[in-house]
């Protein structure tokens, strides 16, 4: 009987064990140089978020100031009088006469009567329970009015006021009110704000910087600043028409070597 070959199986490969190690070193090296500049990337890192804390530590904080004197744009003058009497229809009638009197007098004087208000009139009645004495003085009623005019034209208001005798004259009993007093106001103020903020800032910067002379620093860029509040008052008592604006600045600045 004829016997059928039996096919043999082709023999495999032999696996070279020698390249597959040095795949594994090369992977290694890689692997490890990765480590090490993650490594020193993360000192750097960390070195340069240190030196910057510390920079940001190093700050002085000054102040700068700005003032200038300026003319009050507006006067607000309270002309106050009274009228007395026992009959208040009566009163009334005069109140308007008195308000009509002080008006012409402040036409003569070139002002117009839009520049003028009238306020409700405020009545003293003497024999009323909370002033305790029934009779009273003759005249049982006293009305305080105050004719008020508003205007910018500063010096006719002083020469006015230093002719309001001419009222008196007129029979316009006029009172010194310590409660209504004359006003003259700066309304102006936005005109000469960015002017003054630059200049408290250059004040600020020049004492930050001889605070950096001193200590052997250089002044850098701003860190913080805070503007602070303008304030407006009268120069002196005796000339309340000239007004001191002030501002005080408070700047953060880095100091550098």
């Amino acid at each position: 009987m004829s016997q059928l070959a039996t096919p043999s199986t082709p023999p495999l490969p032999a696996v070279r064990s020698g390249g597959r190690q040095s795949g594994q070193v090369a992977a290694a090296l890689v692997l490890g140089l990765c480590l090490a500049l993650g490594l020193a990337l993360g000192g750097f890192l960390l070195a340069r978020g240190l030196f910057a804390a510390r920079a940001a530590d190093r700050f002085v904080t000054v102040k700068g100031l700005a003032e200038r004197e300026v003319a009050a744009d507006l006067a607000l003058w309270p002309i106050v009088f009274t009228n007395s009497g026992n009959d208040l229809s009566a009163l009334q009638e005069q109140v308007e006469d008195d308000a009509g009197r002080i008006r012409d007098f402040l036409l003569r004087h070139g002002f117009s009567a839009g520049e003028t208000s009238l306020s409700a009139p405020r009545v003293t009645d003497f024999r009323s329970p909370q002033y305790g004495n029934q009779e009273g003085p003759r005249e049982r009623y006293q009305v305080e009015s105050i004719l008020t005019l508003r205007s910018g034209r500063i010096d006719d208001v002083r020469r006015a006021i230093e002719s309001s005798g001419e009222l008196v004259r007129a029979g316009v009993a006029l009172i010194r009110s310590y409660e209504y007093n004359t006003q003259y106001l700066f309304t102006a103020l936005g005109e000469v704000k960015p002017e003054m903020i630059a200049e408290a800032t250059r004040d600020a910067r020049r004492a930050a910087e001889q605070f950096a002379e001193d200590s052997g620093s250089e002044v850098g860029g701003i860190r913080r600043a805070q503007q602070g509040y303008f304030s407006i008052e009268d120069r002196d008592p005796y000339s309340p028409e000239v007004k001191k604006v002030r501002v005080v600045t408070t700047v953060e600045y880095f100091l550098e070597d």
